[in-house]
């Protein structure tokens, strides 16, 4: 794409994704929603002005960058001693919400809907996914992005995040090759585990030193620089070390760097003498974040294509029902797990872990683009994902408006 075209597209992203957020914003809905509905309006789902065929590969990478920006402003607003404490409850929420939801999808697809091994398995690892971007960005928009439920959350979808990473490994390798390769698998496996000790020890390394010259600078700029230049690096080197020949360099980047961003932006917290610091960090960084941030969630909007559905197939609509409905039960079911909760907070852990955002889409296109997938039965996850994407924000606004906000 030439350059004048692409920013034309940069400026249809930037008005739809600013018109659509404050018009669901004015109507009582969450922001995201509009964003996301904006890639709707402006994708091959709508008047196809955007088509990520001519100008993805650019708008990815900014869409990538926003997202771990909002990470980092997650990040830097979590107290890394309170997300450790919830350590337990995360690890079985994320655990949970990926095997029931994956059982319960290869199980439908498998023995009741009679599809085939492979196609049950894309199924199954679709169901498993949760968009970290989209629920944290709705904890933020209803303003509860750092209690212990958003920690709760905020530990398992990073969690949920590698889990479907192995997911994906193991799916892949037995379709590529007929046979499972515990060889490969381990070794990735290996690499996640590797990857989770040493991130919290290297990112406070990095916050340390940022916060160390950040006070001797002699040119301005320097935070927003080295934030964004660390992120970027990181997410590369991620990349370079995990998985790219089955999900894409910045697929595989995004899923490990997010265990770097998050810790590593709070431990950028300041101790009592450095509020200083902390009130220019946000000053500097805040407008790149709400700069890039909706970008990537008319990214989402715009990777989705309705066009590819049979609206009026009643067979189609019963294929998908059933998979919505499990795609709920399955997310749900792990947070009647997570124990020290009461029910009204498990079944929000559980709203909250619904959303599939980009991580089923993913799920979906490889099971399309190696042949597992037929049509139909692509145009049925797509459906799942944007059912499972588009309802949760709202869902999750209205319970806890009804069951918290009325206290």
């Amino acid at each position: 794409m030439d350059t004048h075209s692409f920013i034309l597209v940069l400026l249809l992203v930037f008005v739809g994704a600013r018109v659509f957020g404050e018009l669901f914003a004015y109507f009582g809905m969450v922001a995201v929603l509009g964003e996301i509905f904006a890639g709707l309006v402006l994708g091959p789902s709508g008047l196809s002005l955007i088509l990520l065929s001519q100008s993805g590969p650019l708008l990815k990478v900014l869409a990538e960058i926003g997202i771990m920006l909002l990470l980092f402003e997650i990040g830097f607003e979590t107290d890394i001693n309170k997300l450790k404490d919830v350590g337990i409850q995360s690890s079985i929420l994320a655990i949970g919400g990926a095997i029931i939801p994956f059982t319960l999808g290869f199980v439908i697809s498998y023995l009741f809907l009679n599809l085939s091994l492979n196609a049950s398995l894309f199924i199954g690892g679709t169901l498993t996914a949760t968009s970290i971007g989209i629920t944290m960005r709705v904890l933020k928009d209803i303003g509860i992005a750092t209690g212990k439920r958003a920690q709760i959350v905020l530990g398992a979808a990073v969690m949920d995040d590698l889990i479907g990473i192995l997911f994906l490994v193991f799916v892949y390798d037995y379709i590529s090759t007929g046979e499972i390769s515990l060889v490969h698998t381990g070794r990735i496996f290996a690499f996640i585990v590797i990857f989770f000790v040493l991130t919290p020890v290297v990112a406070k390394g990095v916050a340390k030193l940022m916060r160390h010259l950040a006070f001797k600078r002699r040119v301005h700029g320097f935070i927003p620089s080295f934030i964004i230049s660390l992120i970027l690096l990181f997410s590369y080197v991620a990349s370079f070390l995990g998985i790219p020949e089955i999900l894409g360099s910045f697929a595989a980047g995004i899923a490990f760097s997010r265990r770097f961003i998050i810790p590593f932006a709070s431990y950028l917290h300041p101790n009592e003498d450095d509020h200083d610091f902390l009130e220019h960090l946000r000053d500097r960084m805040h407008p790149i974040i709400y700069l890039f941030s909706p970008i990537f969630f008319v990214y989402v909007g715009l990777s989705i294509d309705l066009s590819v559905i049979d609206f009026g197939d009643m067979h189609f609509w019963m294929i998908s029902s059933l998979l919505i409905l499990m795609a709920f039960v399955g997310k749900y079911s792990a947070a009647l797990l997570v124990p020290g909760m009461g029910l009204k907070d498990k079944t929000f852990l559980g709203l909250s872990m619904i959303p599939r955002g980009e991580v089923g889409l993913i799920f979906a296109e490889l099971g399309r683009t190696t042949e597992a997938l037929n049509n139909e039965t692509y145009s049925i996850l797509i459906l799942v994902v944007v059912v499972t994407t588009l309802l949760p924000p709202v869902m999750m606004k209205y319970f806890f408006r009804t069951n918290y906000r009325t206290m």
